[in-house]
């Protein structure tokens, strides 16, 4: 009879309504955070090109912004060791891939075929980067190595600048780059320690501090580089004291922009900075030291990298 009677109750209780979700809206793009120039036929012209000797540029895989300026003016960052990264960082659209179950067998012809374009281009000035290949040995250092050889044959004239992953904080293989003597080497910590878990979940801070702090001493003689994004969640102090710690270890240039969140897979903007917060940044960079500080809402790690570093020679 209790039975039946707590039955009888429960049923005629009024159902309990579901718990609301509350999604908070993600912010607006702002007018200035906006690109409105588009090249197309600069933009079909040069894909074509690299298409056709089966090379990638970070500008195309990353969804960067500016791609239709630099494609126009001539300016690309070419993306070597393949198109698929081993790593799944929160805030990049590069490709993923696994050893296991695609084939990422290095093209022995991309170092060629980089200088080919780069000369084909009439590039003063040349950059190099990489996805992250962690299935290799050396992480594909001795293939970066040789790219950048390569293009200092075809080009003896032309500046060249690295922008390397970690190696997995394997100092040999940052040496076997840097040995092959690129004018700017540039490493990006791309956000503030707290966010690494969520950012960089397969990086670690200090890790690339040391990288950047052993190109510094490896080759005296090489600039060094690194950026950072902002409006993932991070504070102004904790932008200020990452610049610190990049001072720390003698970097020379430092290059801040705002996260854009480049497809719905990576992770949101958590705020998008006003313009005057980047000068602000600037200014900081500046009175701690860097040579230079390239801070903006559109600005990308290799944009306008031939300005940014121009008249910057290390003694």
């Amino acid at each position: 009879m209790n039975f039946l009677m707590d039955s009888l109750v429960h049923i005629g209780e009024p159902a309990r309504p579901e718990p609301v979700q509350i999604r908070v809206p993600a912010p607006r793009l702002p007018e200035w955070a906006r690109k409105s120039a588009t090249h197309f036929e600069s933009l079909n012209t040069l894909k074509r090109g690299l298409r056709a000797l089966n090379l990638h540029t970070v500008c195309e895989s990353a969804r960067c912004p500016n791609i239709h300026e630099c494609f126009h003016r001539g300016a690309a960052t070419f993306m070597i060791l393949g198109n698929l990264c081993t790593r799944g960082c929160g805030f990049c659209s590069v490709p993923k891939g696994s050893p296991s179950k695609q084939d990422m067998s290095l093209d022995p012809d991309e170092p060629r075929h980089v200088a080919e374009m780069a000369a084909r281009m009439n590039l003063r000035y040349v950059v190099i980067t990489s996805v992250n290949r962690d299935d290799l040995e050396d992480g594909g250092a001795r293939h970066f190595a040789e790219t950048v050889r390569e293009v200092r044959r075809a080009l003896p004239d032309a500046r060249i600048e690295v922008l390397t992953p970690d190696f997995c904080g394997d100092l040999s293989a940052v040496a076997r780059v840097l040995d092959a003597a690129p004018d700017v080497f540039n490493h990006n910590m791309e956000t503030v320690p707290r966010l690494y878990r969520k950012v960089r979940p397969q990086a670690d801070y200090r890790q690339s501090l040391g990288v950047l702090a052993f190109a510094r001493s490896h080759r005296t003689g090489v600039l060094t580089k690194s950026g950072i994004m902002a409006g993932l969640g991070e504070s102004a102090g904790e932008v200020e004291a990452l610049l610190r710690d990049l001072r720390t270890v003698d970097c020379d240039v430092s290059t801040i922009g705002q996260y854009l969140q480049p497809s719905r897979h990576n992770l949101p903007v958590a705020r998008y900075l006003e313009p005057r917060e980047f000068d602000r940044y600037r200014e900081y960079g500046l009175s701690i030291g860097f040579r230079n500080v390239f801070s903006g809402p559109l600005v990308r790690s290799s944009y306008m990298a031939d300005e940014v570093s121009a008249g910057l020679v290390q003694a």
